[in-house]
């Protein structure tokens, strides 16, 4: 493992990631592997800006944002890379100028938009990790769906009320996917949005920067037992479990692989 910096990173480089290449499986290899990563981010919200602000601080070279919403007040308490001078802004503007405040080496690429069957193909294209940290499941099961047939791996992550759960879609023929977890979208009273289950900001917090651990893990051609498995949060409790997921010989998605 190369112990000293290359000779490609700069001084101020060299000192910003210095505790992250004295990690065990990093080094400046992997240092350098993550500057060359590409990163889309699905959301700006509650999940994604800790695993922006955490994927940029790592130093991961390009990161796309997708969000088509603007800042409001109630999105404060949880959604962190925004401020109250924000209020009124369009998210990717506001987490844009944020990352940038955080390190200037990311370069950054936003789409102020709505995924949908029309652009989705064409933003995904030419990254290599997708976090899904949306919050609806018309946007995960799109998500799913693209990233599986393109073969990209997919840090997908969700949380509401005291509770999250996250998982990793690894396309492969042993591997579940997404669909097999949740073959269609559960009931409003099953699981309850934000707006009337409440949502503790911590615990939105908590999900996001473990989805930024997955992809960066990713990035370094790390295997990861989320790739057949859920973890499941409760904050409540202050417990996690780990479940098993199965792949579904009658999928919608990957079944017939």
């Amino acid at each position: 493992m190369q112990t000293k910096p290359g000779t490609d990173f700069s001084d101020e480089e060299s000192q910003r990631y210095s505790r992250n290449a004295l990690l065990d499986g990093v080094g400046w290899e992997g240092q350098a592997r993550w500057r060359a990563g590409k990163v889309l981010v699905v959301g700006a919200g509650g999940l994604g800006s800790a695993a922006l602000l955490y994927l940029a601080a790592a130093g991961v070279g390009r990161l796309g944002l997708v969000d088509g919403d603007a800042v409001e007040l109630s999105n404060l308490q949880r959604q962190i890379i925004h401020y109250s001078t924000d209020v009124g802004r369009r998210k990717v503007a506001s987490a844009a100028e944020s990352l940038t405040a955080l390190n200037p080496h990311c370069r950054l690429e936003t789409f102020d938009l709505r995924l949908d069957p029309d652009n989705l193909r064409e933003v995904v294209q030419g990254f290599e990790v997708v976090l899904d940290a949306s919050d609806n499941f018309v946007t995960r099961f799109l998500l799913a769906e693209q990233c599986w047939q393109a073969g990209l791996p997919l840090v997908s992550a969700a949380a509401t009320g005291w509770h999250g759960q996250l998982l990793v879609q690894m396309p492969g023929a042993a591997n579940p996917c997404y669909r097999c977890l949740v073959p269609e979208a559960p009931s409003a009273e099953a699981v309850p949005p934000s707006t009337q289950a409440g949502i503790l900001g911590a615990v939105a917090g908590a999900l996001g920067c473990l989805q930024a651990v997955e992809a960066l893990k990713l990035l370094l051609d790390r295997e990861t037992d989320l790739s057949r498995r859920l973890l499941a949060y409760d904050g409540l409790q202050g417990r996690f479990q780990s479940l098993e997921r199965v792949k579904r010989a009658d999928c919608l998605l990957c079944g017939k692989m």
